[in-house]
């Protein structure tokens, strides 16, 4: 057995992979798949700047957004590295309009596993030298294997995920996993381009003293939202909390997993339905957080009991330490 605080990512994923329920060993190569992937990715990231890759792209995403030069770079790698691996049978992309079916007509096609992914989370972040990431989830598709996926193999509810993790591209890399076995983190070391066990066992802290929000859309939040906030900038107790928001989804997670804290990206009257993706953003942090000791809740329930309607739903969104997501209900729902 290798020592644990000298495992690679691949090391760590073979000598790990009794513990997950299926033991084929293809969930080993989609995970080795990502990881090459995230390589290329952080490669391109970190040469923002010398080349022609930052700012907009000229097109607009199925969401209606602007979408940045890197946006179409990482999402056209990640399909492309799927793809090419053979690994599995439908990936969907908050880039993409619809799902993408591969060897949809190949009989001998056996591959089980879906992919949803968001390439370049905070890809807006990229033209001021802001740490961005990517998030991916994973499923088992629920129609029959060898024929082609449908969309219903994409709309589960969370709890069905059998792996998801980020890749965040800061100060270090970092790659980020759980298979339903506790998270772990992954730094990569750039001399010699392989990612290392860091950061075993991670755990979000029962409560924090950091809460993340927008505050600019203070006065479009519900009243629930409004009355915590105010909780939260109260002096009492161990209040107030520290007001930190960078803006991108995996930046503020990672950073209030480690250090205890609550992210919040609610309803508002200009956003009915917040402005997360359930598929590719919320589900995918809803697990890792639960497996790491947090919680995530749309204000009312939890995140991965949603069962989806649609590949681009979009649902409220608050996430982290226990008692805090805990106490931000108890707001939203009084």
């Amino acid at each position: 057995m290798f020592e644990k605080q000298h495992l690679t990512l691949g090391e760590f994923i073979i000598a790990n992979q009794d513990a997950f329920q299926y033991t084929s060993g293809e969930l080993s190569r989609l995970l080795n798949g990502i990881r090459l992937a995230a390589k290329v990715v952080n490669h391109e990231v970190n040469k923002a700047g010398l080349v022609d890759i930052i700012g907009a792209a000229g097109d607009t995403n199925i969401q209606g957004e602007n979408q940045q030069k890197l946006d179409v770079l990482a999402n056209e790698k990640f399909i492309q590295t799927l793809k090419n691996r053979e690994i599995v049978c439908g990936i969907a992309s908050e880039e993409e309009d619809d799902f993408i079916s591969i060897n949809s007509f190949d009989e001998n096609h056996q591959n089980k596993y879906i992919v949803l992914i968001d390439p370049l989370d905070g890809s807006s972040n990229i033209d001021v030298n802001v740490s961005v990431g990517t998030i991916f989830s994973i499923y088992r598709r629920v129609t029959p294997v060898g024929t082609p996926v449908t969309l219903e193999d994409f709309l589960q509810p969370g709890k069905n995920q059998i792996a998801a993790g980020y890749i965040i591209y800061g100060t270090s890399t970092m790659l980020v996993y759980t298979t339903g076995n506790g998270v772990n983190g992954f730094t990569l070391n750039p001399a010699l381009g392989t990612f290392y066990l860091s950061h075993p066992d991670m755990q979000y802290p029962e409560t924090g003293k950091i809460y993340s929000v927008n505050e600019g859309n203070y006065i479009h939040f519900p009243q629930g939202v409004k009355d915590y906030i105010k909780y939260c900038q109260m002096e009492e107790g161990d209040r107030p909390y520290t007001s930190r928001y960078i803006g991108s989804l995996v930046s503020d997670f990672h950073r209030n997993m480690i250090k205890g804290g609550i992210y919040m990206y609610p309803k508002s009257s200009v956003a009915e339905n917040g402005k997360l993706r359930l598929l590719y953003e919320c589900n995918p942090m809803a697990f890792l957080a639960e497996q790491a000791g947090g919680k995530a809740s749309d204000g009312f329930g939890p995140i991965m009991e949603i069962v989806p309607q649609e590949l681009h739903e979009r649902v409220p969104f608050f996430c982290g330490s226990k008692k805090m997501v805990e106490k931000v209900e108890e707001f939203i729902q009084s």
